[in-house]
């Protein structure tokens, strides 16, 4: 219920905010392609997906250590490569400059966590928790983006003007590492159909997120649309303040994941069993140059200035040194009452995790 609750106060959000950014303009993609298909259950709350030539590399949401699924592009699964650290909602998937993959467990629906956290796994299942706390209260983040430097950027899933965030300092473990807010990006409503959430909801909130292998583009998705934004000079907030292009993703059941193969191709994915993952041939030539700014009302995001980019972790990654410390308002009521109706009669939200002492105690 509490879950059915807060997509109650979104959509109402949803309903209420007037409509400050419009849908970026679709490009003409080829149409999302099936692979192959997701059915081991090991793989049914699948959140976050990271690409290379020969494999994909997978995490679900959840868990009781830290693991990465390393997934045949037949959706076999391959092995597993895990860590000791026991994750509380893991959501999506990076990878630093070093090869060390990053979890992003970056809040919960709830909204009951008071540090979000990063945490790096080695090829060789070595695992590391970062602490981190957002400045301005709890967020729930189910989107990670990697800079070309190691940085982690955390996305929010706020409808429609989701905040990104990004530590003040290099990490250090266990940390906490303050962060702070680096930009904003504004969605408004599309048509794409699909997602667990009707769509002024589900195409305004963000579930995942990625760059490009060479750095040059990077992508966000909701659940129904994905969103490519050029970064020439491999500058993400440069990037997420240009216009983007719009790549519809439609009838996922609930998608979340996302990546980009090295060739340009975009690969996305949903949780539950049986879903298909597929790609977006040729995605990362739809882009441009990155160098328009979007007019007044368009998507994107707003950038502070360059000082605000945060430091580069030393090392591609963190120290082990201690921490010193929108869319039109409806005018009928009744209609807002009868989609929330609708909600709460067809949501199906996956099953709360269990609270783990290890994290009550500060995680």
């Amino acid at each position: 219920m509490r879950r059915a609750a807060l997509v109650v106060v979104w959509l109402l959000l949803a309903l209420a905010i007037p409509a400050q950014a419009a849908a970026a303009q679709p490009a003409e993609p080829a149409k999302p392609a099936n692979k192959c298909t997701m059915k081991d259950p090991a793989m049914v709350e699948l959140s976050g997906i990271w690409a290379d030539k020969d494999r994909w590399y997978m995490v679900n949401d959840g868990g009781e250590k830290a693991t990465v699924v390393v997934v045949r592009k037949d959706c076999t699964i391959e092995r597993q490569i895990v860590g000791q650290v026991d994750p509380f909602d893991v959501e999506d998937l990076g990878r630093a400059p070093d090869g060390t993959f990053l979890l992003a467990d970056g809040g919960d629906n709830d909204l009951e966590r008071d540090t979000a956290a990063l945490i790096a796994l080695t090829p060789a299942g070595k695992s590391t928790l970062y602490r981190l706390t957002y400045p301005d209260g709890k967020h729930d983040a189910e989107a990670l983006l990697v800079g070309a430097n190691g940085a982690p950027y955390f996305i929010t899933k706020d409808v429609g003007n989701a905040g990104v965030y990004s530590p003040i300092r290099q990490l250090a473990s266990p940390g906490p590492t303050p962060m702070k807010k680096v930009a904003t990006i504004k969605l408004a409503a599309t048509d794409t159909p699909g997602g667990p959430v009707p769509g002024p909801v589900g195409s305004r909130t963000i579930t995942g997120g990625t760059v490009s292998p060479d750095g040059t583009v990077v992508a966000v998705r909701t659940y129904t649309d994905a969103y490519l934004y050029a970064a020439p000079d491999k500058d993400i907030l440069k990037a997420l303040n240009s216009k983007p292009v719009r790549v519809p993703l439609p009838n996922e059941a609930q998608g979340e994941a996302i990546a980009f193969e090295p060739d340009g191709s975009l690969v996305s994915a949903s949780e539950k069993t049986g879903q298909p993952v597929r790609l977006v041939a040729k995605a990362s030539g739809l882009v441009g140059d990155g160098a328009a700014t979007p007019p007044a009302g368009d998507s994107g995001a707003k950038n502070p200035p360059p000082e605000s980019v945060p430091p580069a972790p030393a090392g591609g990654l963190a120290s082990n040194e201690s921490d010193k410390q929108g869319i039109p308002v409806v005018p009928a009521f009744g209609v807002a009452i009868l989609l929330i109706m609708g909600v709460l009669a067809s949501l199906r939200w996956r099953t709360a995790r269990t609270r783990r002492r290890f994290y009550r105690h500060g995680a």
